[in-house]
């Protein structure tokens, strides 16, 4: 029997707050270089019960509208890639269970940056241990062919480099709500942005009773629109509250930029009469 490997890459490109796939947890979830910084540091650590390997590089991304991702390798117009101004290292890293170990992320190259922003993924690629998978049994039968399938992972976070003096507007349109018997009320709209830099915040839907009581019912981390892209559809389902009504009250949406442990004023907001 003759034994053939296929390897199935699955890569993440949208990550959380920390971003944990394939046994892998990278904090934080993205960098970003403005002002004098010019190094920074991101943490590795295996979540998993198996010694791993990953291998590190750097890829280009572009986002479509309506927040999916996609490979690749000439930038959009209005697109400028970060990986030339950029070094990193270790190039790769194999972490034992349970061990952690950190990647610095260097920006080189600053004479040559005009005031813009720049952004590339960094990649992390699990290298899959074939021989620890266990071999295929044995076949007298030579006329067969047996194929094994083993799943590849990786993850990428984003690398940004704002030059110059930040200008971004935030806006939320097109807000709709979607209710439907026996099925969750779902809500969509459109985020849109304009500027010289990426947007990145979370989403906040508070439903408001007519008597004014305010009940969350809906939650998004890390909802982002980069550049060059003007707008993202984006949908969500909401949940479904006792004494919460779909049809009475309103909606508030409110869109705020990610920030640690300080409050921030919101990016965007906007509000839906529900009837």
């Amino acid at each position: 029997m003759r034994h053939i490997h296929y390897l199935i890459f699955i890569t993440i490109l949208s990550p959380l707050l920390s971003s944990a796939q394939g046994n892998l947890l990278i904090t934080p979830m993205r960098v970003v270089f403005e002002g004098q910084k010019k190094v920074q540091e991101l943490n590795l650590a295996n979540t998993g019960h198996d010694t791993a390997r990953y291998l590190i590089s750097l890829i280009e991304i572009r986002m479509n509208s309506n927040g999916t991702f996609e490979r690749i390798s000439e930038p959009d117009s209005g697109q400028f890639f970060a990986s030339k101004y950029l070094r990193f290292f270790p190039r790769s890293v194999t972490l034992a269970p349970g061990e952690a170990q950190l990647v610095k992320v260097q920006l080189t190259k600053t004479g040559q940056l005009q005031e813009g922003e720049y952004r590339s993924h960094i990649y992390f690629r699990a290298v899959p241990d074939i021989k620890a998978q266990g071999d295929p049994p044995k076949s007298r039968d030579s006329t067969t062919i047996s194929v094994i399938l083993t799943p590849v992972f990786g993850i990428s976070i984003p690398v940004i480099i704002r030059i110059g003096p930040p200008a971004l507007k935030v806006s939320l349109t097109d807000v709709t709500l979607d209710t439907k018997e026996n099925v969750p009320p779902r809500l969509s709209m459109i985020l849109r942005r304009t500027g010289n830099q990426s947007t990145y915040g979370d989403i906040n839907i508070d439903h408001v009773s007519e008597k004014g009581k305010i009940t969350t019912v809906g939650t998004v981390k890390g909802l982002a629109v980069y550049t060059p892209n003007p707008y993202r559809q984006f949908n969500m389902e909401l949940e479904k509250k006792p004494g919460i009504n779909y049809h009475h009250g309103k909606l508030r949406i409110t869109y705020t930029a990610q920030s640690k442990g300080t409050v921030t004023d919101p990016l965007a907001q906007a509000e839906l009469q529900l009837h």
